[in-house]
């Protein structure tokens, strides 16, 4: 027997106390406390145990686990509430060019949704780490939108749509997409490949990010850097994997694994 999706855990779990009809304004509201509540964070693909992205495994882990994820576990787990919830939602597969070389090609590694609502074409994306679109896009281009955390907008680009975000005054471009469906042995292949390959960012280094009304929050190794809204940043380096995992568990809010494997891989990130 298939699992369903449990939405008073879910709805439990980010926080949200309002209305559930499918409207824009419900799903605006979902999106930003779904970003503050669920962190994003790898640490199964950091020590090479890929994530589940069946909907018994999301809920397990995100739900009732008190775990976060990345883009499909993010993702695939909201697809399922706002279909439960009577949207009309598809998956989408972009390439990342986020912090990568100019005219960088990379495989279709992260996945966002695409949600219409009376007829209109709107992008939501909860899974992007430090950037994560914590608001709902219209599907426009060369119009910058408002969110919680700054404006977006995209751009058209060689027959791709360009997600941007404006950082420190900057346009910056997040990743390249199509309007193609994808479907879960689509992100199936790609969950595998990035949770395994040794040569995959999410193999390598610490990742984690938490979204908040007032601050975002994002950890890289052990560099930890706290960006207020409209202040200053506060960076701190955390020297022992017991202060990692404060800041993990208190910080974050992740239930931190007490596995030898995840701690011998955090005793030997770059200090």
């Amino acid at each position: 027997m298939s699992a369903e999706i449990d939405l008073p855990a879910y709805l439990e779990r980010i926080g949200h106390v309002g209305p559930t009809a499918p409207t824009l304004a419900t799903l605006a509201a979902l999106v930003k406390a779904h970003a503050a509540a669920i962190p994003f964070e790898n640490l199964d693909p950091l020590i090479g145990r890929t994530p589940a992205l069946d909907l018994a495994g999301l809920q397990r882990k995100l739900v009732h686990g008190g775990r976060g994820g990345y883009c499909f576990e993010h993702n695939l787990l909201l697809s399922h509430v706002l279909r439960a919830l009577g949207y009309a939602v598809r998956g989408l597969a972009a390439r990342v060019t986020w912090n990568q070389p100019e005219g960088h090609v990379g495989p279709r590694s992260h996945m966002l949704l695409h949600v219409v609502l009376d007829g209109q074409p709107h992008l939501v994306d909860v899974g992007f780490g430090g950037m994560t679109l914590t608001g709902v896009l219209r599907l426009v281009v060369d119009e910058a939108q408002p969110t919680p955390h700054g404006p977006f907008r995209l751009r058209e680009d060689g027959g791709y749509f360009l997600m941007q975000a404006q950082v420190r005054g900057e346009w910056r471009g997040l990743y390249r997409f199509d309007l193609a469906e994808q479907i879960q042995p689509d992100y199936e292949v790609s969950n595998y490949f990035l949770s395994t390959h040794p040569a995959s960012h999410f193999r390598t280094g610490l990742m984690a990010a938490r979204t908040l009304p007032d601050r975002q929050l994002a950890l890289a190794d052990r560099r930890f850097a706290i960006h207020h809204l409209g202040g200053d940043t506060e960076r701190h380096v955390l020297d022992s994997t017991d202060a990692l995992r404060r800041v993990l568990a208190h910080e974050f809010e992740i239930a931190v694994p007490a596995d030898p494997e995840l701690t011998a891989a955090l005793d030997c990130l770059q200090r």
